[in-house]
């Protein structure tokens, strides 16, 4: 009995370090970095990707940690130069990144995603009316847009007043057009009478609402656009190479295992679900179509 137990006792003390080595390089590992696009105000930002960098890092067992950036131009160059390893992108800009990025790959995508929307919305000054088609009354009215690379906040807008304006830039359409940088300071800028007609994300405008943030006796919903893809989750072809085989389908089961209400719902989410780079062809074409991307 004593040589049995001083055997099992030379196991464990051998097994051990090479369970302390084993912790050791998994505390080594650097934190998967992530952003997003400033499509909001930074507070909701910071709330919203605070509780997936805890929920990622409890499922990953690897560090996660969110930088905020200050531009949609800026979480693609964060991408790009590696910064970050995963974005949470709109549309365009994850087809800029990932065009930037070989093997990078987008992973996951609300489920709202699929059929995404813009909204036009009026302040009521202009008398304008909800309307199926295009509004065409928009001409001559002042005009903003969100960001510069918003696929709902400028991207599709300005595809679809193209389309309804042919030859015809917004510029040609409208009495003046801005740029406001986000989908909520759109809506600010509507409501407050700056602009007349604005662009913007129909589930920011919902998130808006519920948060009390809207009058809608001054500004409302004239338009809703045909459905198109939009946000995702892309994450760089080279994060196996740092987190080992199978870490981006690892990280894919773990966003889209995300359940947890106080994560979906800032998101504007009901859950997030499996995509591939191939769903955001058609925002290609687009793009190229109105000559934003090469």
């Amino acid at each position: 009995m004593g040589r049995l137990a001083l055997g099992a006792f030379a196991v464990l003390a051998a097994a051990a370090p090479a369970r302390a080595q084993e912790k050791v390089a998994q505390k080594a590992l650097p934190p998967l970095v992530f952003t997003g696009i400033p499509d909001q105000d930074e507070s909701r930002l910071t709330e919203r990707f605070g509780k997936v960098a805890a929920s990622l890092e409890a499922k990953l067992g690897v560090p996660v940690r969110y930088i905020p950036v200050k531009s949609y131009p800026a979480a693609v160059t964060a991408f790009t130069n590696g910064q970050v390893q995963l974005a949470w992108f709109g549309g365009f800009t994850g087809v800029q990144a990932r065009k930037a990025v070989p093997g990078a790959q987008a992973i996951a995508q609300g489920a709202e995603e699929a059929a995404f929307k813009t909204y036009l919305v009026a302040n009521a000054a202009t008398g304008l009316k909800p309307e199926t088609h295009f509004p065409k009354d928009v001409a001559g009215q002042t005009f903003t847009f969100g960001a510069r690379a918003s696929t709902s906040g400028r991207l599709m807008p300005e595809y679809f007043i193209r389309q309804a304006f042919p030859a015809k830039a917004p510029e040609q359409v409208f009495a003046r057009v801005g740029f406001s940088g986000d989908h909520s300071r759109t809506i600010q800028l509507v409501q407050s009478g700056a602009f007349a007609v604005g662009a913007v994300d129909y589930l920011v405008w919902d998130l808006d609402t519920k948060a009390g943030k809207l009058d809608r006796h001054a500004v409302s919903v004239i338009w809703e656009s045909p459905a198109f893809p939009d946000y995702q989750w892309t994450v760089r072809g080279d994060v196996e190479q740092t987190y080992g085989a199978g870490f981006t389908d690892r990280l894919r089961a773990a966003v889209t295992g995300i359940t947890d209400p106080a994560i979906l719902e800032p998101f504007g989410r009901s859950t997030f679900i499996p995509v591939t780079n191939a769903a955001y062809e058609p925002l290609v074409e687009v793009g190229r179509s109105t000559g934003f991307l090469d």
